[in-house]
């Protein structure tokens, strides 16, 4: 497998010991066809580069966490560092002192992070509050909200930590899929509840009880072993309202009405990484490398654009007129929202973008996969 195309990977459970393993074909990654040269870059939309930025290297299924005009973001040795994104000024720097599995969550005051040791760490202001352990491994960025610390767990469990000690308020659990994908799942807050992917469904939660309150398929298991029947949800999901659409790895893409818990429309696609949307459209890239565009009221097909296939892409950020996707190379794509032509090609290094692009502000922020923190701003 090729790790540096951020493949992802599958764990298999056996009760509860996670034991890591390689998704079955991906391997055929280094026999992946050779992506079209790319055509000259003609700048439709003006942007420069206004500040760089230093980590250790990203490999990690990092979450830019961005609470206004700051972004947090983290290296695999534990390094967590928060930024003003405006001028990519170094606001508190700490070393959790252990490699992370997932991160970064914050609310602006306190950040969590998961390390690859199952514990949940708690900072703020540069120094540790507190840290505990978790029973299984997770890797997604805690949700810090609302003085607490919510986990979603690999093995299908919710966790509500108190955010000022760590404390366990509630667990719940679920029985276990054979198979969980190495890589970030959903976790959010949506009008005081917790929102969280569980297999192929969005689920409605309490956040004070852990109480279930709705559950609505984004995609069905299909296929008759257990690579082809996983349909876990992985993280980028794009949230107007209580409207909230999501992918399902390799299955499908869908949104659902949050107030009432039911399913508005699902449709086949075949992509690994998140989705984001602007109200009118849900923007997401294939595993081929297609960037697509759907209808965000029906699902129908909005655009294709074909540019970009076979190039290992991150999920979208959807900034203003933009459609925004980074690739393995370093290369950063601004593509039309209404049509996918091409609008502006930014450069990072060539370790490939680590993560789905943020807004902060006014500045666009891409980490890559060798430590480099980039902030674009318009020009």
């Amino acid at each position: 497998m090729n790790r540096k195309l951020g493949f992802p990977r599958l764990l298999p459970l056996v009760g509860s010991l996670l034991v890591g393993a390689v998704l079955a074909g991906c391997a055929a990654g280094s026999s992946r066809p050779k992506p079209a040269e790319l055509p000259p870059n003609v700048v439709q939309v003006a942007v420069r580069q206004a500040w760089t930025a230093k980590l250790p290297a990203v490999t990690f299924p990092l979450q830019v966490s961005v609470q206004g005009n700051q972004v947090v973001v983290a290296g695999d040795d534990g390094t967590v560092v928060t930024l003003n994104a405006d001028t990519g000024r170094e606001l508190s720097r700490a070393a959790v002192g252990e490699p992370l599995a997932a991160g970064v969550g914050s609310d602006g005051r306190t950040s969590a992070v998961i390390t690859r040791s199952n514990q949940v760490v708690a900072l703020a202001g540069g120094r540790e509050l507190w840290r505990r352990k978790l029973s299984s491994q997770s890797f997604t960025a805690p949700l810090v909200a609302g003085g607490r610390v919510f986990v979603l767990g690999a093995d299908r469990s919710l966790t509500a930590l108190d955010g000022s000690n760590g404390a366990v308020i509630w667990n719940v659990t679920r029985p276990a899929e054979p198979l969980v994908l190495r890589q970030s799942g959903v976790l959010l807050a949506v009008d005081g509840n917790l929102v969280a992917g569980l297999a192929g469904r969005l689920v409605g939660v309490n956040p004070d009880s852990g109480t279930v309150l709705w559950e609505a398929p984004v995609a069905a298991a299909r296929g008759t072993n257990d690579v082809e029947r996983l349909v876990d949800l992985v993280s980028g999901v794009s949230r107007q309202g209580t409207e909230i659409c999501a992918r399902a790895f390799q299955t499908a893409v869908g949104c659902i009405e949050a107030a009432t818990g039911t399913t508005r429309w699902s449709k086949p696609a075949n992509g690994a990484t998140g989705v984001a949307g602007d109200g009118e459209m849900l923007f997401g890239a294939e595993a081929d490398g297609k960037v697509m565009a759907w209808r965000s009221a029906t699902g129908d097909r909005g655009w294709v654009n074909e540019a970009l296939q076979w190039r290992v892409l991150t999920g979208p950020l959807s900034l203003g007129r933009s459609v925004v996707v980074g690739d393995s190379t370093g290369l950063v794509h601004m593509l039309s929202r209404e049509n996918g032509s091409p609008l502006n090609r930014l450069t990072t290094d060539s370790s490939g973008v680590a993560t789905t692009p943020v807004a902060a502000g006014n500045t666009l922020v891409v980490v890559t996969r060798s430590g480099g923190v980039y902030g674009f701003v318009p020009d």
